[in-house]
C-alpha cells in the first residue's frame, strides 16, 4: 500500500495512490449466490447449477467490495458517510466458477463538489477493470476540478421496456457476498438515513437489470462486458422495477417511486 495521506486530510491528497492489493478465493456457491440474488430463475440452469455453471460478470463486484471499505477506514471520508454515486465494471476474460485471483485497487480520481468530494476508486485484475463513484459529503471545497456533469439521457424512445420484480429476501442474499452494511438488513440503521425499512444494494439492483436486459436483447447475461450505472435512489427488496433499454446499450431502472438506475449501460458480447 502507498503511504496514504493522514485521517481528515483534504480530498484532493487521495488522488493517484494505491490503496492496496489483496488476493481472495471463491468457491461455486458465492457466484451462484449472486445469481439468487440478482433474481435468476430456476430454469436458468448455467446461472444456477454447478454442473455448468457461468459466472455472471457482476459478481466480480463482490470480490472487489474490500477496496472502497479499505479506502474509507484509511481516513478519505468518516466512515458510514459515504454513498455509493456509481459503477462501471469492464471485463477482460471470464471468472470461473471457483478460484483465487488479486486485484489492487487505486484513486483515479476525486473531484470537488462543494459540499462534497468524489472519489473514484478503480479496482484492477488479470479479469476485470471496476470503478466505483463514492460520494463524500463534507469532503468538498478543497480546490479540486469539479469534474464531469451528469451524463445525458438517452437519446429517443427506448427499444424495450420490461418489469421485474425483486425477491423480498434479495438484500439478505446479496449482503452474504461480503456488503453487510446494516441498512441493509436492520429496520434502525435504515431509518438512521431516513428510510423507511431496509434497502436493497444498489448492485443488486443494477445486477437484476442487467439479467433484464440479456433476456430482453436474446443476449447470454454472463457475456456481459461492459456495465455501468448511476444510483439515483434507494429500491426497496420486494419492490417491483421498470427497466428500459435502448439499442445501443443505454439502460435506465424506475420504481413507482422515480428513477433508481440512471445512466446504465449494458453491452453483450
Amino acid at each position: 500500500m502507498s503511504t496514504l495521506p493522514t485521517p481528515g486530510a483534504p480530498a484532493g491528497d487521495w488522488l493517484g495512490l494505491t490503496v492496496g492489493e489483496r488476493t481472495v478465493a471463491w468457491t461455486d456457491r458465492d457466484p451462484i449466490l449472486f445469481a439468487l440474488a440478482a433474481g435468476a430463475r430456476p430454469d436458468d440452469l448455467d446461472l444456477v447449477f454447478e454442473d455448468r455453471l457461468r459466472v455472471l460478470p457482476g459478481f466480480a463486484l463482490t470480490l472487489a467490495q474490500w477496496a472502497p471499505d479499505v479506502l474509507g477506514s484509511a481516513g478519505a471520508w468518516e466512515v458510514g458517510t459515504a454513498l455509493h454515486g456509481a459503477q462501471s465494471l469492464t471485463v477482460l476474460e471470464p471468472l470461473p466458477a471457483s478460484g483465487e485471483l488479486t486485484m489492487s485497487a487505486r484513486v483515479t480520481g476525486v473531484w470537488d463538489k462543494g459540499a462534497a468530494a468524489v472519489y473514484d476508486l478503480a479496482v484492477e485484475s488479470d479479469h476485470f477493470v471496476a470503478t466505483w463513484s463514492l460520494f463524500a459529503p463534507g469532503r468538498g471545497g478543497f480546490g479540486g476540478e469539479r469534474g464531469p456533469g451528469r451524463p445525458a439521457a438517452p437519446d429517443g424512445e427506448p427499444a424495450w421496456t420490461a418489469s421485474t420484480a425483486t425477491a423480498d429476501n434479495a438484500a439478505l442474499l446479496y449482503r452474504l457476498l461480503g456488503d453487510r452494511h446494516h441498512i441493509h438488513v436492520d429496520p434502525a440503521a435504515a431509518a438512521g438515513i431516513g428510510q423507511p425499512r431496509p434497502i436493497l444494494h444498489g448492485l443488486a439492483t443494477l445486477a437484476a437489470a442487467t439479467l433484464v436486459a440479456a433476456r430482453e436483447t436474446g443476449a447470454h447475461p454472463a457475456d456481459l462486458t461492459q456495465l455501468e450505472g448511476r444510483f439515483a435512489s434507494p429500491v426497496f427488496p420486494g419492490e417491483p422495477l421498470v427497466v428500459r433499454g435502448w439499442a445501443d446499450g443505454a439502460l435506465e431502472v424506475a420504481t413507482e417511486r422515480g428513477p433508481a438506475i440512471t445512466a446504465g449501460r449494458t453491452v453483450f458480447g
